[in-house]
């Protein structure tokens, strides 16, 4: 086995790699050359220290690394099904730790056992727990203003959905009194980027107006206890995922 840089590839063959190594996951995973191309720049994806792991020149397994700073977040491990169980997970996140900031992050599904293991080996302690919620119920109505598009500026937000993932735009700002939500709109879905409410009918409000803007509305990395998921649960949103957020920090 082979451990080469990511940016051996171009973004058609890295899409594919992806999409294959996450063959028959918690939650399938569908990945084409547009949206590869978007979790790379949203998502400051460093390819040169992301890698792919071959087996006599196929791929067999990958690993991608988000850099800010000082401040590194593992956006995906995946081994192709015929390969697992076999250390290549392993050796791809030990060779992206490697060369990766000195405090990195990642989440992992409750359910996924052998990957909660191996990042505990890894150093990695468990930080929060994150809920993937989807709202397809109708809803009663409610009204939200649209104002200038900004990012809310919250602290501590799961990287897919903190301000320097947002620089491409794209995305509404809704505002009730007592609160502020970003929103995209994609078709009939609606992503829920950031959500800030003073308590849970002020985020009710707000996952209402958002779900009126399409057919569904999906809200990834919640952490558990935030408003928005009580809010959720009353609306009749369906939970679909669970998942542990975890940190290694290593001294410089």
């Amino acid at each position: 086995m082979r451990i080469v840089p990511a940016s051996t590839f171009d973004d058609v063959r890295l899409a594919a790699i992806f999409e294959a190594g996450y063959e028959n996951y918690f939650t399938p995973i569908h990945v084409d050359e547009n949206a590869f191309a978007y979790m790379v720049s949203a998502w400051d994806i460093d390819l040169d220290r992301s890698w792919v792991a071959l087996e006599e020149e196929t791929p067999i397994g990958v690993t991608m690394l988000g850099v800010r700073g000082e401040e590194g977040w593992v956006g995906g491990l995946g081994v192709v099904p015929m390969h697992r169980r076999r250390g290549v997970g392993r050796a791809l996140m030990e060779t992206l730790l490697a060369d990766a900031p000195p405090a990195v992050t990642l989440e992992v599904i409750e359910q996924n056992t052998p990957a909660l293991r191996l990042y505990e080996e890894l150093g990695f302690e468990h930080t929060r727990m994150l809920e993937v919620w989807s709202l397809r119920t109708e809803v009663p109505q409610a009204e939200a203003r649209t104002v200038e598009p900004a990012p809310l500026g919250q602290a501590d937000v799961p990287w897919q959905r903190d301000d320097r993932s947002l620089t491409a735009g794209g995305y509404e700002r809704i505002e009730v009194d007592g609160g502020a939500a970003l929103i995209r709109v994609g078709g009939p879905s609606v992503s829920m980027l950031q959500l800030e409410a003073r308590d849970e009918q002020v985020a009710s409000d707000l996952l209402v107006a958002a779900r009126a803007r399409g057919e569904s509305l999906h809200y990834v990395n919640v952490p558990e206890g935030d408003p928005a998921s009580a809010a959720l649960r009353s609306l009749g949103g369906h939970l679909d995922l669970r998942q542990f957020e975890m940190r290694r920090t290593v001294s410089a």
